[in-house]
């Protein structure tokens, strides 16, 4: 189904169909970092996201079918701690 010129999607069960620009999305990103973060941690988090890259779909999927508990996924957590 289209509604306008693009698909709508779903984030946190809104629907949009707008589609911004990369750097309007880049620009708002960093505002909410910002805002929740505050400069020092936002840094921080943004070196510890460039350092390791991580697909946060296929782990999620991995956690799907392994069907673990929140206990073994918490265990797990705890093991890579660094």
């Amino acid at each position: 189904m289209k509604f306008g010129y693009a698909t709508p999607l779903i984030l946190s069960g809104i629907w949009r169909t707008d589609m911004r620009t990369d750097s309007v999305v880049r620009t708002e990103g960093m505002t909410a970092l910002l805002e929740k973060l505050g400069i020092i941690d936002a840094e921080r988090f943004i070196a510890l996201i460039l350092r390791e890259p991580f697909d946060y779909t296929v782990w999620r999927k991995g956690l799907n079918s392994e069907n673990i508990s929140l206990r073994e996924l918490s265990r797990r957590a705890m093991e890579n701690v660094e």
